[in-house]
């Protein structure tokens, strides 16, 4: 039963990782997923982190799955004979500083030393291939980040951006080439020995159309000096492009230049230029040799932008479309197109120390040609002035109009003690992270708090406290407590007394009544004030959208949803919203199409497949939704996940199958995930319940009932954590409380309070009366949600269909009855909106 999705989809929480070290030895195999499988020897070698950087050497056996099976055995043998020879993996290995993961045909090598050790390595390997022809080896080297995380089978895999990128660049070489990533390049260029062995290639695509810089390593001893295929294809087929361009350009000049008029007029009216004053603000690089300084360049990328979408004569695009690419992508007219912008920003943050040293460059994306370019080297006091600088300047080479008012709102200064802002940017860069989890709402909140600690006139820092907490409240990703309720208010209310032309103070106290209070009437007007502060903000008709969501205003919702996208395209969450309206709205073609768009920006995002799971099971096809849900590994913390996987093997009558792995999560419940814990034991008790075990089932359901009842005292008004206690109690068969509590949760969250979230305890209540022998009331209740829009009880939040009820095992009490038969054969329901 996953919480109430709004602002955004709730609990879809990052999977918890952990750092594999290679003490005590490693034994690994290659999954078919693309993650590693390692079975670690030792439990000391287990360190839980998040994420680390790491140096990857990927390396690949050319032409290995035509090899017989005794060629394939001996060439995989030679390679560890000629990998183990290298001076730089004996002495990793002999640091506990590597991690050896065969791949099959190959191997990764994930160094924890420094980035010349996977490329040396590489070098090393290269020179003794050179003694050895028969062994076709390709080599790729990339630093990024790596994390491990722990699979169904309670086994680490270990993924990450640096492996995946890492493999991309070795996919763009053939035998005999070691390739390196543009990173790793800049990296190795400081040492100048590396310098004459570095040839660049540009750039190489790969899957998904990304494209990577590669660059190629060689010299006499190692390497392939020749063109990789890849590349050397992209240049026949350019040239001969400019060949075929030019002779056409000859050929029919004069024809061109007599119809260019009627061309241009058809080009206005087909492609709609983009506006000249329009900008998008790419990633800004972070250039500090400290890694853990990342969230100051972002949070000087996204105050910058911030201040320029004050400006209401700039079109600006937000940050949540721009944040999928990297800091200098080679193909900026492309990105500008999809994002409808005529200018990028690019730049790049170094700190060391109370130092700061920011590069800004402003691109003509039309022709990639450079309008203005800055360095600033200013102290960590002065940074805000080359914020204001910065936007001051591109307004002025955008020639953009600026009031009075909006010149003092870029140059101001938000607070005169650094260290506030310097735990404001903290809190903000957990802010902007994509996945709303308890461990981003908790670590925005611990450092916001800390900033308006240290200057209680902090009015921004007071705001996006508000904001944070409010978020946290209605998607429980903090628990939603009358204290809790109360902080956001008292924060809102002092941004605005503080600053009341503030637009994130007035926003603020439109997500609290929202968001805590419901009282959609002041949140819009809230809301609407705010315009006028923040005039390039999606997140105003974007939460405009989410009101009319909850007042069952489909069509205007609908609306305010396209506005928001004009002004924040990619925005990943953005569209995950628009597509879960088509889902309560059960117009799954249109939810899938908006969930296609989202694995565009993010293939293979886990929690976007798991939505389109829960679709096809209220299709009914368990097959694709089975097939969507296979590649997925998901931890206590990913309800959503975890519980769309189960209700899964319920369906298909085969829940003995996931037993084992809800009773390894319930071993070590996490007490950061509040009621969840006990959510989850209830459905550890449906899945004993299906499979047979009615004696483990009533084991786990009073386990359940112990570990909510504890949580609604705290947590009076939570009308989901009322829904599973009803479930528990009707699995322990006490109809009393089951429909009592039902009720009560229908009490809590009228449907003319919340046209959205209001008939999910109705939901509750069909299918606690359907267990408990109220035929004549679980059927009414039916008939009423299968004609409404509305956010589902159970799992991934999907409404009741027809499918559904005839597959789903609570509803079996009812399958001899004329009235629920007649309900399973009527076609899925689709609301239009009104």
């Amino acid at each position: 039963m996953q919480v109430g999705k709004i602002p955004l989809r709730a609990a879809a929480i990052s999977r918890g990782q952990a750092l594999l070290s290679s003490a005590g030895g490693l034994n690994c195999e290659h999954l078919r997923d693309g993650r590693f499988h390692v079975n670690l020897l030792s439990a000391e070698v287990k360190k839980e982190i998040e994420l680390e950087i790491a140096h990857v050497l990927f390396i690949d056996i050319v032409g290995y799955s035509k090899l017989s099976i005794n060629e394939q055995r001996a060439a995989v043998d030679e390679l560890n004979e000629v990998v183990r020879v290298s001076e730089q993996f004996q002495k990793a290995e002999a640091g506990a500083r590597l991690i050896k993961i065969p791949t099959g045909d190959g191997m990764a090598l994930v160094f924890y030393t420094s980035p010349e050790a996977p490329a040396q390595c590489a070098v090393e390997i290269g020179r003794i291939l050179k003694e050895r022809p028969r062994l076709q080896l390709r080599m790729g080297v990339h630093s990024g980040p790596v994390s491990g995380v722990i699979d169904v089978n309670g086994h680490a895999n270990l993924a990450g951006a640096g492996l995946n990128m890492a493999q991309r660049v070795m996919d763009c070489g053939d035998a005999g080439h070691i390739l390196v990533s543009k990173r790793v390049a800049e990296d190795l260029g400081e040492y100048e020995h590396w310098r004459p062995l570095q040839h660049d290639l540009g750039a190489c695509e790969v899957k998904h159309g990304i494209r990577v810089s590669v660059v190629n390593l060689y010299d006499d001893e190692f390497g392939n000096a020749k063109l990789p295929r890849k590349l050397e294809t992209v240049q026949k087929r350019r040239t001969r492009l400019r060949w075929a361009t030019t002779a056409a350009a000859l050929l029919t000049l004069v024809a061109i230049v007599a119809g260019i008029a009627m061309f241009s007029r058809y080009r206005m009216r087909s492609t709609p230029a983009a506006p000249e004053k329009s900008i998008a603000v790419l990633p800004f690089e972070n250039l500090s040799r400290d890694p853990d300084n990342a969230y100051f360049a972002d949070g000087i990328q996204d105050e910058i932008l911030t201040r320029l979408s004050k400006i209401a004569d700039l079109k600006v695009i937000s940050r949540t479309s721009t944040q999928h690419y990297k800091s200098a992508p080679e193909n900026l007219p492309e990105i500008a197109r999809l994002l409808g912008v005529a200018h990028i920003l690019e730049g790049s943050v170094q700190k060391s120390r109370d130092a700061v040293r920011v590069n800004v460059q402003l691109i003509k994306a039309a022709n990639d040609s450079h309008l203005w370019a800055d360095t600033f080297d200013r102290k960590l006091t002065d940074i805000f002035l080359v914020e204001s600088e910065v936007a001051k300047a591109i307004a002025e080479q955008l020639r953009a109009h600026i009031s009075g008012r909006e010149e003092q709102v870029i140059a101001a200064k938000p607070t005169d003690n650094v260290e506030a802002y310097d735990a404001y940017l903290r809190g903000l860069a957990y802010s902007l992270k994509t996945a709303i989890t308890p461990a981003n709402s908790l670590g925005a909140q611990k450092y916001l708090r800390e900033a308006v600690r240290l200057d209680p006139k902090f009015a921004l820092s007071w705001a996006l406290r508000s904001y944070v907490d409010a978020r946290g409240y209605i998607t429980r990703t903090l628990q939603p407590t009358v204290a809790l309720r109360e902080e956001v208010r008292q924060a809102a209310d002092t941004a605005l007394t503080l600053q009341p032309n503030l637009g994130e103070a007035v926003l603020a106290k439109g997500y609290y009544h929202y968001f805590c209070l419901k009282d959609y009437d002041t949140a819009v007007r809230y809301f609407e004030q705010a315009r006028q502060f923040l005039p390039n903000s999606s997140r105003i008709p974007e939460s405009l959208a989410y009101v009319a969501r909850r007042r069952g205003q489909w069509d205007r919702c609908e609306s305010y949803f396209n506005e928001a996208e004009r002004l924040d395209p990619r925005n990943v969450t953005l569209l995950t919203q628009h597509a879960l309206s088509y889902v309560d709205l059960r117009r799954f073609p249109e939810a899938l199409r908006k969930l296609d768009q989202v694995l565009d920006i993010t293939p293979d995002d886990p929690d976007t497949l798991v939505e389109k799971a829960g679709i096809a099971q209220a299709e009914g096809d368990l097959p694709r939704a089975s097939a969507f849900l296979a590649p997925l590994h998901p931890n206590a913390d990913d309800a959503p996940a975890v519980e769309t996987q189960v209700y899964q093997a319920i369906l298909e009558r085969r829940s003995a199958q996931i037993i084992p792995r809800l009773k390894e999560i319930l071993a070590k419940p996490d007490p950061a995930l509040g009621y969840f814990n006990g959510e989850l034991r209830f459905w550890l008790g449906w899945a004993q319940e299906v499979a047979g075990d009615h004696a483990a089932a009533q084991e786990s359901w009073q386990q359940a009932r112990s570990d909510l009842d504890f949580f609604l005292k705290e947590q009076p008004q939570n009308y989901q954590l009322m829904g599973d206690l009803a479930l528990t109690n009707m699995g322990l068969g006490d109809k009393a409380a089951a429909l009592a509590l039902s009720e009560r949760a229908m009490a809590a969250i009228p449907i003319e309070k919340d046209a959205v979230a209001g008939p999910m305890p109705i939901e509750i209540l069909a299918r606690v009366a359907a267990r408990m022998g109220e035929p004549d009331r679980a059927t009414a209740a039916l008939q009423k949600l299968l004609s409404t829009p509305y956010i589902g009880a159970l799992a991934e939040n999907i409404p009741l269909t027809p499918a559904l009820l005839q597959l789903d095992p609570m509803f079996d009490s009812l399958r001899n009855d004329p009235r629920f038969q007649k309900l399973v054969a009527s076609p899925t329901p689709e609301v239009t909106g009104k």
